[in-house]
């Protein structure tokens, strides 16, 4: 057979001229070596592959061989096996929750600490943060609008321009990432929607004036109804309306409304204030009247008393009394009645008024004799 035949031509052919077995080796040839090409019109023969596996390992153990060796491939075999076992190894920080995943399936959730999880490829783990509370914004920033998520349509069919924020959190890290595909599109789609449901059942003065905090719980509510039927794992802190405006082209009308409406407020409290006081002024003008009435009340039945117990006594001094007031401011001309019949002759401006203090407590009495 040629294949085992050492003086035939081989199974690649004929040897090149010189290569036999007496040129000393140097150009012997090698059957693990194909030539270019063999003699035109014959078939090469099949590959003996147990041949070639032998060669194969022939070689790896040239490359490999020795007892030490080996030893050392295995050091390092094991060493590369442990530093792949480390790479499971992860740190859970105190506002996180590890969510810990086998070939892409959930598998648990993990909480704050040093955890451990197979190594790639068998598991995997996303960190979420759950304690940060963090904010949406709809309607774009100042300077960067979004007029398509702006402009609403209210419950009296006029149009608001609108913004707000959404402050929330994430209470359920698993349900947060493998619930929905994009929670933050989701969160995003169903604030607006929640929004422009409560705003079209609302009216727009309300709105653009004081009824800005009903219109952010409505939302609140509305939404953490519909991200719990999500099952999504979010938890919504609040809803803060930022801009809330007429329509561009009766903006300032509104405003001009807005402005009366704060002044028809001020007046309003400037009044009640006034009203407040004087009410407080006439209290106490009527304490001061009951209290004087009531002293009046309670001379007069003590000098009752003494009248009964007197009368004439009583009727004598409470004439005096009167009398006394009475004259006191008053220009007087005492007569002696034993002279009754001399001829009496008065000064011209004896019977002439004169002015009477401001200070006085009874008015003057015109002037008079007394006899």
């Amino acid at each position: 057979m040629p294949w085992n035949d050492n003086a035939g031509p081989g199974p690649w052919g004929s040897p090149p001229p010189g290569d036999d077995k007496n040129d000393g080796g140097r150009n012997k040839s090698d059957p693990g070596r194909r030539p270019a090409s063999g003699p035109p019109g014959v078939p090469p023969p099949p590959i003996d592959v147990s041949e070639l596996l032998e060669r194969v390992t022939e070689r790896l153990r040239a490359t490999f061989g020795g007892p030490g060796r080996g030893k050392a491939i295995m050091l390092g075999a094991g060493a590369v096996v442990g530093l792949w076992l480390l790479t499971g190894t992860y740190v859970v920080q105190p506002n996180q929750q590890g969510v810990v995943t086998t070939f892409g399936a959930y598998s648990r959730t993990s909480n704050p600490g040093l955890r451990y999880h197979l190594p790639w490829p068998f598991e995997a783990v996303q960190r979420v943060p759950v304690t940060s509370i963090q904010t949406l914004d709809i309607g774009g920033v100042p300077g960067a609008e979004v007029p398509a998520e702006r402009l609403m349509l209210t419950g009296d069919e006029n149009i608001v321009d609108l913004s707000f924020t959404v402050q929330w959190r994430v209470s359920d890290a698993g349900k947060y990432v493998f619930n929905v595909r994009e929670p933050n599109v989701v969160l995003k789609d169903v604030a607006e929607s929640a929004m422009r449901e409560v705003v079209g059942k609302t009216a727009l003065t309300p709105i653009l004036t004081n009824g800005r905090g009903e219109v952010e719980a409505q939302t609140r509510i509305l939404m953490q109804r519909v991200l719990d039927r999500y099952d999504i794992g979010v938890h919504i802190e609040g809803v803060r309306i930022q801009v809330a405006n007429a329509p561009e082209p009766v903006v300032d009308a509104f405003r001009d409304v807005q402005r009366a409406a704060q002044n028809a407020q001020s007046a309003a409290n400037v009044a009640r204030g006034e009203a407040a006081q004087v009410i407080q002024q006439a209290k106490g003008y009527r304490e001061q009247v009951v209290r004087e009435a009531s002293g009046d009340a309670a001379r007069f039945n003590q000098v009752y008393d003494q009248y009964k117990l007197a009368p004439a006594v009583t009727r004598e001094r409470l004439y005096i009394e009167t009398m006394q007031r009475v004259l006191a401011n008053s220009n007087k001309v005492i007569v002696d009645n034993k002279g009754a019949n001399a001829p009496v002759i008065l000064p011209s401006d004896t019977f002439r008024a004169r002015p009477v203090a401001p200070a006085a407590s009874a008015p003057a009495a015109s002037d008079g004799v007394a006899r």
